[in-house]
């Protein structure tokens, strides 16, 4: 019997939309919306289920997000060392979970719930028990649910994240990005934060006009993030007659951007990454959430077509 590299294919539909959710990553492989005519028009980049995601396509960051400066950091007045997972950059990047197997609880025709058991390791000898819920609404698209708890007997250092690629069909230099965030996080050549967060206002970083985003190049953090009635902040790709959104809310203080410069495909889709911590949080200390034995966290993002 023959298996997809990504391990089980949990397909979702509600209404419109349609989605695709793997179990190595519990990783969002597919998100579509199928027009009046017939059509299907892609909401993220997607990639085979016989291929590991490319550039963290749709994958879920956790226990941290963004990146560990050399891998380093204290917790609880010990010091700690993670594996290098970008030895380019010197630097852990994007959490412990990203090619792991989730299992799934549950699975509906419009959301399936998967759950992970993190054991502890060297570099992170902390315990959690994590679950990943999606779920698809005919006119709220996806919403996707990430919790986390500590069933161990010690406090764990704990940040996730995600990482959807947006896409309208358009290369990014022909679209527009909307972000209403009052600051951003300057960084080194190794993508390593060297100050507190900026003012965006007259620089190359302030999307909150929704420019076109031409041959701009971003990686970046966002903070200061506007919300709505309901606590929701939206980030905003929009070309060709088309838009997607991403909203995340209050658990998410923090939103990275980046156009994709060095994904398969460059500028084809748009990072929006909603982020409990800022980049290298572990070793700053900055945002890392305490998780208490017997503890629990949670925070939700979401997709639709604009």
């Amino acid at each position: 019997m023959t298996e997809m590299i990504t391990g089980a294919q949990y397909a979702l539909a509600a209404g419109p939309y349609r989605a695709v959710v793997t179990e190595s990553g519990a990783s969002l492989r597919e998100l579509a919306l199928r027009t009046g005519d017939g059509d299907e028009r892609p909401l993220v980049l997607t990639h085979g289920a016989d291929e590991p995601a490319p550039a963290a396509f749709g994958n879920l960051l956790v226990p941290w997000p963004n990146r560990v400066d050399r891998g380093r950091y204290e917790y609880g007045g010990k010091p700690y060392r993670l594996d290098l997972s970008e030895p380019e950059n010197d630097c852990a990047i994007h959490g412990l979970v990203r090619w792991s197997p989730w299992t799934a609880a549950e699975h509906e025709p419009h959301r399936v719930r998967l759950t992970h058991r993190l054991l502890g390791s060297g570099g992170y000898p902390f315990r959690l028990d994590l679950e990943a819920e999606y779920v698809l609404d005919a006119e709220a698209g996806l919403t996707v649910r990430m919790s986390a708890h500590n069933p161990g007997t010690v406090a764990a250092p704990y940040g996730h994240g995600a990482h959807p690629y947006l896409t309208v069909g358009e290369p990014l230099d022909r679209c527009t990005v909307t972000l209403d965030a009052a600051r951003y996080v300057p960084v080194d050549d190794r993508m390593i934060p060297f100050g507190p967060a900026k003012d965006v206002a007259g620089t190359h970083w302030d999307l909150r006009g929704g420019p076109e985003l031409g041959d701009r190049k971003i990686d970046t953090a966002y903070t200061g993030l506007a919300r709505d009635s309901a606590g929701r902040c939206w980030a905003t790709l929009g070309g060709g007659g088309r838009s997607v959104r991403l909203w995340s809310d209050e658990r998410h203080p923090w939103l990275q951007i980046y156009t994709g410069d060095h994904a398969p495909e460059p500028r084809a889709g748009l990072g929006v990454e909603p982020m409990t911590c800022p980049p290298n949080a572990f070793a700053s200390g900055e945002g890392v959430i305490d998780l208490a034995p017997g503890a629990t966290f949670s925070g939700s993002w979401g997709i639709m077509a604009g």
